[in-house]
């Protein structure tokens, strides 16, 4: 099944220019991850698999104003995000340069004018409030909370793409909500300023 057509059968609204943005993305991707190694993906259908884990969490997400994405890499799922939610303001966090170049790059070809791209640390940025704090395949949980206190309020959500491991990591006091799918593990914080 391609990926529009599974984002469909699972009910997540995508814009009109989704389509478009994401075979430019890809089409960079590749060309750049020659060059530059920017991520371990090497097929369009391993590509697809990431795309479709990043944007799953529209299916549940509450109208978001702002967001921030903690180690956004290649572009997951902070950019994905960004494209699906065009009236959502993103902060992609990516610390190493050529992936930070590689998405200020895409921001410009696709005229993301919802993203802003800091090619630092988290730790480097000065606090602001977002309505979620999100991060794939960074940390363990109890850093990714740590890492996130600055940008958050009492309603901020935190979600964390997660593997199996996620049992583990989770603590009782956490008002907390684990969306599983085949492969991925969606931790969902609700409220832990």
């Amino acid at each position: 099944m391609d990926l529009l057509a599974k984002a469909l059968k699972d009910k997540i609204v995508l814009p009109d220019t989704f389509a478009d943005n994401i075979s430019r993305y890809k089409t960079h991707l590749f060309k750049w991850n020659k060059v530059h190694n920017l991520t371990g993906v090497r097929s369009e259908d391993e590509l697809d698999h990431f795309i479709y884990d990043a944007l799953y969490p529209v299916s549940f997400l509450p109208p978001l104003k702002s967001a921030l994405d903690i180690g956004t890499g290649a572009g997951f799922p902070g950019l994905i995000l960004a494209m699906v939610l065009p009236d959502t303001q993103i902060t992609l966090v990516e610390p190493l340069k050529k992936r930070a170049s590689f998405l200020q790059f895409i921001k410009a070809d696709l005229g993301l004018k919802n993203v802003d791209v800091q090619d630092c640390r988290v730790e480097e940025l000065e606090a602001f409030t977002v309505d979620m704090v999100t991060s794939r395949a960074v940390t363990d949980t109890q850093l990714l909370l740590k890492l996130s206190r600055p940008f958050m309020s009492e309603e901020t959500l935190l979600l964390f793409y997660k593997g199996e491991k996620v049992f583990e990591e989770i603590d009782a006091s956490l008002d907390y909500e684990i969306i599983q799918t085949d492969k991925r593990h969606y931790l969902l914080i609700k409220g832990h300023a």
